[in-house]
């Protein structure tokens, strides 16, 4: 009995599924309604620093970039993620990515966008290459700011690859996905390098998992249609178990 499996179909009512991939056999080894549609919160901020890498790689823009009228949102955490950049007006296009994913920030966010072309390009640019993927200036839009499971793996694929092969290229996404805060079923933080999003009916967790240098795990678990997850917590529970169990595979 495949456990993580099983665990994923514990999360009802609502739609859960999960893919985990192994950089090592370069294979799918878990995999439960892959092709689910997921809204994406604030996780399509990767997708964001996704388009901004390949226009770093294609020489449209510098990750050195300067950034004027930097601003942050208040209510995230920057200010505890970030302390000397409070009070700052301008940021390197490269610290501005970190610090959009790190802290969720989607006043950062939108100055990127602005600064590379704006949301339309974004969209046009991750669509390109990853069909099922779309992403929209609102975090909280379920209909436009939404991703395939399968697409959502391909990009932290593509990602991870790109980070092995040209790790300059990719480091400011990675370091925003390092920084990421809140519980982690026991896992070491050097062995979680992953990005969450959520609204009250949502879970999306993607990322990468055990050693980073030691064929480590891929792995996107998303859920929706949840009952309001500020008054019930079981889906979030059930998440955390299903992070944990993956874990437990990377010591096989």
């Amino acid at each position: 009995m495949n456990k993580i499996i099983e665990k994923m179909k514990e999360i009802r009512p609502g739609q859960a599924g999960v893919i985990v991939f192994d950089t090592e056999t370069k294979q799918v080894i878990n995999s439960y309604k892959p092709e689910l549609i997921v809204p994406l919160a604030s996780a399509a901020k990767i997708g964001v620093g996704y388009c901004v890498a390949k226009w770093v790689e294609a020489g449209s823009v510098k990750w050195t970039e300067l950034l004027e009228d930097i601003q942050f949102n208040p209510e995230e955490d920057s200010h505890l993620l970030y302390p000397h950049f409070q009070g700052r007006e301008s940021l390197l296009l490269q610290d501005a990515v970190e610090v959009m994913i790190a802290c969720h920030d989607s006043v950062v966010a939108d100055r990127i966008v602005d600064h590379c072309g704006g949301w339309k390009r974004i969209d046009q640019e991750v669509r390109a290459r990853f069909t099922n993927l779309h992403i929209s200036q609102d975090p909280q839009d379920e209909e436009r700011n939404v991703a395939e499971l399968n697409d959502l793996l391909k990009l932290i694929s593509v990602i991870y690859e790109g980070f092995e092969e040209n790790p300059q290229l990719w480091t400011p996404i990675l370091n925003g996905m390092v920084r990421q805060q809140g519980d982690s079923q026991g896992i070491p933080a050097h062995h979680l390098t992953h990005m969450t999003g959520g609204l009250p009916s949502v879970i999306i967790d993607v990322g990468v998992i055990g050693s980073f240098h030691e064929n480590p795990l891929l792995y996107v678990i998303g859920a929706k249609d949840l009952p309001s997850r500020f008054e019930y917590t079981e889906a979030d529970e059930k998440v955390m178990e299903v992070l944990g169990l993956i874990y437990e595979q990377t010591a096989k």
